[in-house]
Formats: C-alpha cells, structure tokens, sequence
C-alpha cells in the first residue's frame, strides 16, 4: 500500500513539474533564424534534395559523427562483455571435470522451420539491397546511414533465425567496420583542407540536382555511415545469439 502510495506521489509530483512547461507550448508556425537560414540556402549549400540530410551530414556533421562513435563504444561494450561471459574454461577446472556444464534445455538453439528458411532465403537478399538503397539516395529521398544499416541489421536477424548454425565472421565485420570509420574521419579531414571545414562534403562536385551522384560527398558519406551501423549491429546480434 505504501508502495503504490509512494508510485502517485512521485507520478503526481512529476505531473506538476512538467504541467507549466507544457502550458507554456503555443503552435508556432514562424521558423527560427537558424531553419530559415537552412531552408533559403540548404539546396544551394550543399546540393542535397533532401534538407534533412544536408543538416544532418553537413551543417551538423560534428554531431552525427559523435553519435557514430557513442555507437561504436556501446557495440564494444556489449561485445566486450558478452565475450567476456563466454571464456573458456580454466585448465584447473577441466582437470576436475568442471568443463562440461549441464546442458539447459531452456537456451538451445532450434532449426528453423522449412518456411522460415525458405522465406529468409528470399527476403535476405531483397532487405540487403533495400538497406543499400535507403542510405544510397539518403540525400534525394527519406532515409540515410542509420536507417539504412538497421534495415541490413535485420536482414541478418532473419537469416539468423532460419539457421542456428550459421556464424558471422566477427573479423569481416571488425574490418568493415574500422574501414568506415576511418574513412569517415578521413572525409571530413579532406573537407577541412580542401573546402570550407571539417566534413564539409564540397571538396567533390555537387553534380545535378536531383541526380544520384549530387550533393558533393554526402553520398559517401552516408554511404560509410550505413555499412558502418550495419556491421556494427551484426556484430551486437551475432554476440547476443
């Protein structure tokens, strides 16, 4: 009783904090200067159909790559520890026989179904060129690096759970991995050298507008951006199997 007593307290309480904030919101349909200016000059900028992109890659390009790299220490961390939990035994106790634990029937891995198999052997492919072709026109449609790799992500998944014995190479996905990053920085450290600053895409020609290869380098960017979050997500699944 005091538990729950305490719960609507605190739910009360909270209610209360946020109620002026809330109060305080009016519609506003007027932009700041900051939207203004992105809107009047995005297309101009950078060559990029779609706006979202050419702020997320470009005017805040700083901040999507440090959301790059709070993914990749939270990939490490789960990796880290999960293979940690899994070390083999020690040799002391294998010699009196501790190395052969009792099997839970709970965790075993089942084979899939013949219909999942057959419809993971389908659809693999299909969500594969999909989550290339969200972050591949990321600049001209809605869509980009992360949305593009989650989609691979789960194309893995499917595979995954058709075949129990089916292994990722943690080394391929560690490769693909550190060439994206590296390659990442190393796009934006050419546009500090040979455009107007760090991750600036114009160091490559903006093409035609609308075209697939437009925008500067804000294709390839989004491009390292999405094999990078896909590999890095097959790595985390692979690691929680």
């Amino acid at each position: 009783m005091i538990k729950r007593l305490l719960i609507i307290l605190a739910l009360v309480t909270i209610a209360l904090g946020l109620f002026p904030l809330v109060w305080r919101i009016q519609e506003s349909r007027s932009l700041t200067g900051v939207a203004e200016y992105y809107v009047a000059h995005g297309a101009n900028d950078y060559g990029a159909a779609n706006l979202v992109t050419a702020v997320v890659v470009s005017y805040r390009g700083l901040d999507t790559l440090g959301e790059v790299a709070v993914l990749f220490v939270a990939t490490a961390g789960i990796v880290l520890l999960l293979g940690s939990a899994r070390q083999p035994v020690p040799l002391e106790r294998q010699a009196h026989g501790e190395d052969e634990p009792e099997p839970d029937m709970g965790t075993e891995r089942r084979e899939g179904s013949p219909l999942l198999k057959t419809g993971a052997a389908l659809l693999f492919p299909i969500i594969l060129l999909f989550g290339v072709y969200i972050f591949i026109n990321g600049h001209l449609t809605p869509g980009g690096g992360f949305q593009g790799g989650v989609v691979i992500a789960s194309a893995v998944v499917l595979l995954l759970m058709a075949t129990s014995e089916m292994h990722m190479k943690h080394g391929l996905l560690n490769l693909v991995e550190a060439l994206s990053g590296a390659t990442y920085a190393a796009i934006g450290l050419l546009g500090l050298w040979l455009a107007a600053g760090f991750l600036d895409p114009r160091f490559l020609p903006a093409g035609e507008f609308g075209a697939l290869f437009s925008a500067g380098a804000i294709p390839l960017i989004y491009s390292l951006i999405g094999l990078k979050v896909g590999s890095e997500l097959t790595g985390v699944i692979e690691s929680l199997r």
